[in-house]
């Protein structure tokens, strides 16, 4: 297994941590939210306009950490599934990442991290 993206302690709950891995020879930006002590990641970008959602880092939560938000136009999107619930992309999600928790350390799975 490749080394963690980070140590779990390294994410508030709730919040968001945004991370650049390499996928198949291509660097993407994902993004991890911890809520509740569950952890759900997704590919950083929107699917309105194809750009990174926070425009300062880790900046991926509206002001109640109740939902992800897309900083350009002010979507929001379900931090369970994805779906856009408010915004020019209502009914599009945006896309899942797999990642695990093991032993208290976040691992994205099918890639590696760049430091």
């Amino acid at each position: 297994m490749h080394s963690p993206l980070c140590d779990m302690a390294d994410i508030p709950d709730p919040g968001a941590k945004g991370f650049i891995v390499e996928r198949g020879g291509e660097r993407i930006k994902v993004f991890v939210v911890r809520r509740d002590g569950e952890v759900f990641a997704y590919v950083d970008s929107c699917p309105h306009l194809g750009v990174p959602l926070a425009l300062d880092e880790d900046a991926y939560l509206d002001l109640d950490k109740s939902h992800i938000l897309c900083a350009n136009h002010a979507a929001r999107f379900h931090i369970d599934d994805g779906l856009c619930v408010w915004g020019p992309c209502a009914g599009r999600s945006l896309e899942p990442y797999p990642v695990i928790v093991r032993n208290g350390g976040l691992y994205a799975q099918g890639a590696s991290p760049i430091a």
